[in-house]
């Protein structure tokens, strides 16, 4: 007997942005997994309607499993908090977005769900309800009772992890201690090998300041963190490269033999990959116990019911939690 499908959690994100509108175009093509959408079906069902897509939702069953047919969605039901008009957040809808993903971190933690894929979140609305959110990453790390997670984008053969995710530029350089260092490249290493089957992971680290500090003249991270860091881990065997000034990391010559690159924080090494891959790279959430995918985009209030959004990333996502998944 063949093994039943793999079970892929999908949560449909932000109901006023585009995440319903990519679930449902997600939809319209048949994939080897058995997809559950987690949200609201009369949201999915009237956005389908708006767009003009045609879309079958079926009962989620957790005794059964399937492939997910075309134009066809398994629906794990959570009900929306007040009526949806795509395009215009209302903060009463925050505890829905959390819901959704609490639902479905409880369902990967427990087996239920083979991997979770996450449509775009609007952090701003979430926070003006009154939660503190600052991101799936963060928030997903705490219901896991994960210490410390990595944030890994990946397009094709580019891989960027974070040191650090969403802080304010001030806010970096204290927030890159020896112990939060190692820790990230600790967990990239091993993720590395153990969810991406790179036995020896070859990793890139960048510095923070401009020239990598320039032997301490333009910044002393470098010299009191980075690098004593960097020297203990290849001391344990790693293979590191750096730190190395990020103006000049992204040579394509200098990548061809490097699985990773860390950034020192977001927006020094996530503009690279964005540039390469926009609306085709993949976030995946390192040193969680569950797999974690997510699109490389945002809401786009502007473009939801409009039928302009593309379902590129989270294509990509979806295949990419299949891949992990089957490694696992």
């Amino acid at each position: 007997m063949p093994a039943p499908p793999l079970r892929i959690a999908l949560t449909t994100g932000e109901p006023a942005g585009i995440g319903p509108d990519i679930c449902i175009a997600l939809a319209q093509t048949a994939h080897d997994a058995d997809i559950v959408a987690i949200g609201d079906p009369e949201l999915l069902a009237t956005r389908a309607r708006q767009l003009r897509l045609p879309l079958t939702l079926d009962d989620y069953s957790p005794t059964q499993r399937s492939a997910q047919t075309a134009g066809r969605l398994k629906v794990l039901p959570v009900k929306l908090r007040a009526p949806v008009t795509p395009g215009k957040l209302n903060p009463v809808n925050a505890r829905y977005v959390l819901n959704t993903l609490d639902r479905t971190v409880d369902g990967c933690l427990n087996g239920e769900f083979d991997a979770m894929v996450t449509a775009p979140v609007h952090k701003g609305v979430i926070n003006d309800a009154g939660f503190t959110f600052t991101g799936h990453t963060e928030y997903l790390a705490e219901r896991c009772h994960a210490p410390a997670p990595v944030m890994l984008l990946a397009a094709g053969t580019l891989r960027v992890a974070l040191a650090t995710t969403h802080l304010p530029l001030s806010a970096v350089p204290r927030a890159l201690s020896k112990e939060k260092l190692t820790h990230t490249l600790r967990v990239l290493h091993a993720d590395l090998q153990k969810r991406l089957g790179i036995s020896t992971p070859h990793i890139l680290v960048l510095g923070l300041n401009p020239h990598a500090g320039e032997g301490g003249h333009l910044g002393r991270e470098e010299i009191e963190v980075i690098i004593p860091v960097c020297d203990k881990l290849r001391a344990e065997g790693m293979q590191l490269i750096g730190p190395v000034a990020a103006d000049t990391a992204f040579g394509k010559e200098r990548l061809k033999s490097v699985d990773a690159v860390l950034a020192m924080y977001h927006d020094q090494g996530l503009p690279v990959l964005k540039h390469v891959g926009f609306g085709d790279a993949v976030n995946i959430t390192l040193g969680l116990p569950i797999i974690r995918t997510s699109v490389d985009h945002g809401t786009a209030l502007d473009l939801a019911g409009t039928g302009r959004a593309q379902p590129t990333s989270l294509e990509a996502a979806l295949c990419m939690a299949i891949e992990l998944s089957q490694r696992k």
